[in-house]
């Protein structure tokens, strides 16, 4: 099959990406570890994308047969531990637990509910009648916006995370783009998508990048009661 190692060679990518900031950053390690194993899971929602989003060959063709592959795991997995500590490794920052007197804020009477947004709003907007990665980017998005009106303290990082991670997703697009020309034409189902291409990126793919970036780099923050200080 045509491109059968592609997804695999991409999504592994990744995570020799993960691994060396794992290996570099040592005070990062706890919280990569968090956020990937927090976000491996969610490869269980390929078949939702396939074929409608896109259809990629996969080992023993398991996308194709079941909607399922091994790539998704090991892409999920790594993504979710670049997203979460791009931001503070590129800034030289750590993050450190929020006072009492902060916590106490009347803003986080909406804690658990911020956190819950971008997860329970997907299934509704999976309803509508769009493409699905659009139910995605959307749901992401209303997630970045929920976690900066509960904590306005991560809005700078929340909007630089999202474009960080943009740029980082926009560079391995372009290095699929140019080590296997034809693959994004053959796999995306581009004619149910806008048609609106950037570099012969989809646009969906780099919002989809930004959108990840944006809820991402934020939730472990969140989640835990930190926030992001110089190092």
């Amino acid at each position: 099959m045509a491109y059968h190692y592609v997804w695999l060679f991409w999504s592994s990518a990744f995570l020799l990406l993960w691994v060396l900031l794992f290996a570099l950053f040592p005070q990062h390690r706890v919280t990569m570890w968090w956020a990937s194993m927090f976000m491996t899971p969610f490869g269980l929602t390929e078949p939702i994308f396939v074929p409608e989003y896109w259809n990629p060959p996969s080992l023993f063709e398991l996308a194709q047969k079941t909607g399922f592959d091994i790539e998704s795991f090991i892409f999920s997995f790594a993504i979710g531990g670049i997203a979460m500590v791009l931001y503070n490794i590129i800034l030289h920052k750590r993050t450190v637990l929020l006072s009492l007197t902060e916590r106490q804020q009347w803003r986080h009477g909406w804690h658990r509910w911020a956190l819950a947004v971008p997860f329970a709003s997907f299934p509704m907007l999976y309803l509508l009648p769009w493409n699905p990665i659009y139910a995605g980017i959307t749901a992401m998005v209303l997630g970045a916006i929920a976690a900066t009106l509960c904590r306005p303290d991560l809005t700078s990082n929340t909007l630089l995370g999202g474009v960080l991670f943009l740029a980082l997703y926009a560079i391995f697009l372009l290095g699929l783009k140019w080590s296997a020309p034809g693959y994004i034409e053959q796999v995306w189902n581009l004619k149910d998508l806008s048609g609106i291409v950037i570099y012969g990126l989809p646009i969906e793919e780099l919002l989809f990048g930004f959108g990840f970036g944006l809820v991402w780099t934020g939730i472990y923050e969140h989640f835990a009661w930190k926030r992001s200080v110089p190092a």
